[in-house]
């Protein structure tokens, strides 16, 4: 039958997926454009998230998870070992007063025991500025098992400061190797823990494109772009590449020129050196020399075929 009479409230979607309510971004480990382990550390896999350790350092993805997630970020090392996210400040600002709660799921295969993880929540000393940062509250430390479970702690009357932005930290407190697992991060407003935010994987990948992209496909070649000689042909220039509008003017790394293909009519070379310009923060353009004459054709630079860790162009605004 046809009802006439249907109110908002009765059509409206849950809060949990209008409203977006994660601050975290990639909190459940689905993105991981820069490779899937590492042994250094810093941003080096699972996107928006730093690694750090004292020594030993190792990160990889993993398929051990709790009910309903997909993938974790397993890292382990020695001494301070954990893992951090920034959170620009358009994200923050409406939170400055409120109350907040982080909550995420952890399992720690060795040095879990009484306080042996701890989250640290930080802002900034000025918009998107990390060079110093202030504590808010105290280290909220856990009793950890080698079982997954969730954790989280609640964070009242958030400061002035939070309106520059905050950063998260879930670290252990062992001095000693630990090795651990974690997904599921959430900070979310009010005073208890709810439901996890799935997102769906293209809107979790874009909202990391927005700090970081990686060009790079272990089995296809990469055609970037047509590049134009100049008269000797032996430099040559390509016109503006448009990119997924970053945070802030990006910087561009690359692997060696030799992954690189320049290719024209009736040849192709490996470039003497490959390098790339920034114009803005939606902009970027590539320039090379070559070791090869061209004949004076314009050429089509392609990046070959390879792993994301050798085969690579990076083009990245984190925090």
């Amino acid at each position: 039958l046809f009802r006439s009479s249907i109110t908002s409230a009765q059509i409206a979607p849950t809060a949990q997926f209008v409203n977006m309510k994660n601050r975290i971004i990639n909190g459940a480990m689905q993105v991981w454009q820069r490779g899937t382990s590492s042994s250094s550390i810093g941003y080096q896999t699972v996107d928006r998230w730093s690694f750090y350790a004292g020594s030993t350092p190792q990160i990889s993805q993993s398929t051990d998870v709790p009910a309903g997630f997909v993938y974790s970020a397993s890292v382990s090392g020695t001494g301070s070992v954990g893992l951090t996210q920034k959170v620009e400040t358009v994200n923050t600002i409406g939170l400055v007063g409120q109350s907040i709660t982080i909550s995420f799921w952890l399992k720690q295969a060795t040095g879990a025991g009484s306080n042996a993880i701890a989250l640290n929540l930080y802002y900034a000393g000025a918009a998107d500025n990390w060079n110093t940062s202030t504590q808010i509250g105290t280290s909220q430390n856990f009793t950890t098992t080698n079982g997954w479970a969730q954790y989280s702690a609640t964070f009242t009357n958030m400061p002035s400061g939070t309106s520059n932005g905050l950063q998260v930290t879930i670290v252990t407190t062992r001095a000693s190797a630990v090795a651990f697992q974690v997904t599921g991060v959430q900070l979310e407003v009010g005073s208890s823990a709810t439901a996890f935010d799935f997102r769906q994987y293209g809107t979790e990948y874009d909202l990391c494109r927005r700090y970081c992209e990686v060009w790079a496909d272990p089995s296809y070649t990469t055609f970037l772009t047509v590049m134009a000689p100049n008269p000797n042909n032996t430099y040559q220039l390509a016109g503006v590449m448009p990119i997924y509008p970053k945070r802030a003017q990006p910087s561009v790394t690359l692997s060696g020129a030799s992954t690189f293909t320049n290719m024209w009519q009736g040849g192709s070379s490996t470039p003497s050196a490959v390098a790339f310009g920034v114009y803005s923060n939606k902009s970027v353009y590539p320039y090379i020399t070559s070791s090869t004459n061209q004949g004076g054709y314009s050429t089509l630079l392609q990046l070959n075929a390879g792993a994301v860790t050798s085969n690579y162009v990076i083009v990245s605004a984190e925090l």
